[in-house]
């Protein structure tokens, strides 16, 4: 991840069961998107372990958003967060291990 989202709005990860996804995937190379799979399930290991939080960037309908969070299992097409909350793998833009 580089700088460029170093202004992105922090959202509390209680709201996100409100926030509208559209469908399209959000990276354009495969080479981004594999990075961000295995950035995803490193993120997952520590949260298992250790209850260690990350930065997940991610972009709904109304633009690109982050949370920082414990991410505590993924699925095929979503990250699972606590109290059943969960957003989109192909809507995440990167992991920022803190």
């Amino acid at each position: 991840m580089d700088n460029t989202f170093d202004a992105t709005p922090l959202v509390e990860k209680e709201i996100i069961g409100e926030l509208k996804f559209p469908q399209a995937e959000v990276l354009l190379d495969k080479l981004a998107i594999s990075e961000r799979t295995a950035a995803l399930h490193h993120a997952t290991s520590l949260g298992n372990l250790d209850h260690h939080k990350v930065n997940i960037y991610f972009e709904d309908a109304d633009g690109i958003k982050r949370v920082n969070t414990t991410i505590w299992a993924i699925t095929d097409k979503r990250i699972l967060l606590k109290n059943g909350k969960s957003i989109p793998i192909n809507r995440i833009h990167g992991v920022v291990i803190i």
